[in-house]
């Protein structure tokens, strides 16, 4: 390894360790050894020293055996004379950087809680997003893993201008991967310059804007490192597991932009441990020889028209991209970008127009593939902000194609037209809303690109099922008022079909090993009465996902012979999850989160949890971040029931189970319900008023705690008491 590299790399390890050393010294003065110290809402502590050490920093005191650890991992200082230090030195220089960082960086969270915004969307007067919370990790994180995002690319200082800054950021967006942002050069950031050219950062657009100084770079590894906990299922403090997953699974590289510094080569030097390689703008010294990256592991000098092209092929990055034909930039990385009131060109729907979606099966002889069609005014016939109705009409025909793959088509309606930059889209079926945004527009986007989006992309990832797919987009209004009739009407027939089935009158039921990736042992069951806990797959969508892809996840599993029916146990049932866990899981309950619950993994909707003094269960969703009164948040209860475990008193779910029929019916069904989020009851609200009804109990959903009443048992029970609950009359939860 180059010397200049290593001695720069260990002298700014040196000044990182001496600065986390005073910090904590100051820390320890001020609050004492039993200070609670750590990031904000996880159960990773702070995860690179937890990931490679195995420590759970909690406590202040918790930081001294680190810091040991970091001196007796930094090398000597390099002296003139030396001969060329060797990589491992400067490996481990980097190594304790990383420890160093995030200790300074806990104790800043100590010093000024609101340095950071803590939640996913920068505030006007914060940019600096910080350590990413479980919820934030777990919805991001497994995109890692499904190959969403293959990567991320960790920017640190900034680019000569913001509009070579914003050109990077689009390509690296394009490429799908995550950017991760932070340090200064030159007292330019390269997130701050994002926001000079009106480029929305955050996490839904994947631009992270992590913290101003460089000791920021911490959170990005410390996202890897959960990333191979908790999705890799490597056990914290297997050090050498952990870099290899990154190695092998987690495509990501460091791009500093400007002067490098002894604290950014530090860094540098930390993040090939993972195999990261270093692909800078300016002429550091290279070291191109392979070894622990997986080719070179620092190139140099790059223009910053090519540096995003030789990042991806100094880490060995495959992109694919399709080849989709409209005027604005397209990839996962657009999905969360948001259309503001002052860049509103168009809208569609939300409250303000009718707006729907609907595919549709026909003859083959009715489809011109690739056809599209505008019916009523287009972008360029009216002026901002125009309003019109909206009806995108899909219509597809092929030998294999079947009604019951509408619904699974249409619902990817949703994600593919938002994948288009300066488009935002929310919603599905009837409720859809459409933004275009001015610059969209500006650049040439059309209704009719909503169409070629869809004739794509379709085909790319569906095209097994259909021959040809034709789309009509409907902007007038007497068009859209018939097409949306003809649309509810599908879509009641659709709804009818499921809601008439029951568990007892259907033979077979369905897998889904979609996160046996991260949770191994993780089997999900699908039933009629029990849709996935992801929320993203019924019974009927699995038989659809089944016929598309006979080998995939979603397979069918007969029942076989009942062995209990008040906890839903057969005896097929039993034998699939015993083979699809590895042999690790025995039998399983449908309806019960008491006795052999089914394995829960990270992707869940909700968790329930049983309150033994109330007699009853709650549930919380993974949007709610307080207190609940099992006495876990939902990171937590995530973290202790998640990852393909078996956990008796708590069970994952879809936010629609809960008022299924068949849900815990094993414990008592629904009147053992007394706790749930406001935010979550609003949302189920019909469906709860139905199901309290249906069991004779018009006014249940009133009967229902939430946190307006209390975050702990003893708080709701008096309400509860005065309400009349019915599972206080109920026999006891526990047996």
């Amino acid at each position: 390894m180059s010397k200049i590299i290593s001695s720069a790399a260990i002298r700014g390890a040196h000044k990182i360790v001496e600065r986390a050393e005073k910090k904590y010294q100051e820390a320890l003065a001020k609050w004492g050894p039993e200070q609670d110290v750590g990031f904000p809402d996880t159960a990773y502590y702070l995860p690179v020293i937890y990931a490679i050490l195995g420590i759970p920093v909690q406590k202040l005191k918790d930081i001294k055996p680190v810091l040991e650890r970091c001196r007796a991992l930094l090398p000597p200082l390099v002296k003139e004379k030396t001969a060329l230090p060797y990589l491992a030195p400067a490996l481990d220089a980097g190594m304790a950087t990383f420890f160093a960082e995030e200790i300074t960086e806990a104790i800043r969270y100590l010093e000024d809680p609101n340095f950071y915004t803590k939640q996913e969307d920068i505030l006007p007067d914060n940019i600096w997003l910080g350590a990413a919370n479980d919820v934030i990790f777990r919805k991001r994180g497994v995109e890692f893993v499904d190959g969403t995002a293959p990567g991320f690319a960790a920017i640190v200082g900034a680019a000569p201008t913001p509009e070579i800054a914003k050109k990077i950021a689009i390509e690296l967006q394009e490429k799908n991967l995550y950017i991760f942002m932070c340090a200064e050069s030159g007292g330019k950031r390269f997130s701050e310059q994002l926001v000079e050219a009106d480029v929305q950062i955050g996490w839904p657009t994947r631009l992270v804007s992590y913290g101003p100084d460089i000791s920021a770079a911490v959170f990005a590894m410390g996202f890897a490192c959960r990333v191979a906990m908790a999705f890799g299922g490597i056990k914290p403090g297997d050090y050498r597991k952990n870099l290899l997953y990154n190695k092998d699974r987690t495509f990501a590289f460091v791009m500093p932009m400007g002067f490098v510094t002894d604290e950014w080569y530090a860094n540098a030097a930390g993040a090939i441990n993972w195999g990261f390689p270093t692909i800078a703008d300016s002429p550091i010294p290279e070291v191109l020889p392979t070894g622990i990256c997986t080719y070179e592991h620092v190139v140099s000098n790059i223009p910053h028209d090519q540096i995003v092209q030789k990042a991806v092929e100094v880490r060995g990055l495959k992109v694919t991209v399709a080849n989709v034909p409209i005027p604005v930039s397209y990839g996962p990385a657009f999905e969360g970008e948001r259309v503001r009131g002052e860049d509103i060109y168009l809208e569609c729907g939300g409250g303000r127009t009718h707006a729907v979606e609907w595919i549709t099966t026909k003859n083959m002889d009715e489809v011109e593939d690739g056809k599209v069609e505008v019916i009523g005014p287009d972008v360029d016939q009216v002026q901002p902000p125009a309003q019109l109705p909206l009806a995108i009409v899909a219509e597809v025909a092929g030998r294999q194609m079947q009604e019951d793959f509408e619904p699974i088509l249409e619902r990817q309606i949703h994600h593919l037209i938002n994948y288009a930059q300066g488009i935002m889209h929310i919603g599905q079926r009837d409720i859809a809303w459409l933004r275009v945004s001015k610059s969209a527009v500006q650049k040439g986007f059309k209704l009719s690109d909503l169409g070629k989006i869809l004739h794509a992309k379709l085909h790319q990832d569906y095209g097994a099922i259909f021959d040809k797919v034709q789309v009509k987009v409907y902007t007038e209004p007497k068009e859209v008022e018939k097409r949306l009739a003809q649309a509810r009407d599908v879509y009641h027939k659709r709804d009818a079909r499921i809601e008439g089935m029951t568990d007892e009158t259907t033979e077979t039921f369905y897998s889904c090993l979609l996160c046996q990736s991260f949770a191994p042992n993780h089997v999900c069951v699908v039933s009629p009465e029990r849709t996935g806990l992801c929320g993203a797959y019924n019974w009927m969508d699995c038989k659809a996902a089944f016929e598309i892809s006979p080998t995939g996840p979603n397979q069918p599993v007969v029942k076989g012979d009942i062995t209990d029916a008040k906890l839903g146990q057969w005896t097929g049932i039993n034998k699939f999850v015993f083979d699809a866990s590895r042999q690790k899981i025995n039998q399983v309950s449908l309806y019960s989160l008491m006795v052999d619950p089914m394995t829960t993994c990270g992707c869940c909707e909700c968790i329930a949890a049983v309150l033994p003094t109330c007699n009853g269960i709650m549930t919380v969703n993974r949007d709610y971040m307080g207190m609940t009164p099992c006495g876990m948040k939902f990171t937590t209860l995530a973290g202790s029931a998640g990852g393909g475990a078996v956990t008796p008193g708590f069970l994952g779910h879809s936010k629609y189970n809960i008022t299924q029929r068949k849900w815990i019916a094993g414990d008592g069904g629904i009147k053992r319900l007394v706790w749930l989020p406001k935010m979550l009851k609003d949302e189920v609200r019909e469906r709860l008023i139905k199901r309290g009804e249906e069991i004779g109990i018009p006014n249940f959903i009133d009967m229902i705690a939430d946190e307006t009443i209390g975050t702990t048992e003893e708080e709701i029970l008096p309400f509860l008491t005065e309400k009349n609950h019915p599972a206080l009359t109920m026999e006891s939860i526990l047996g």
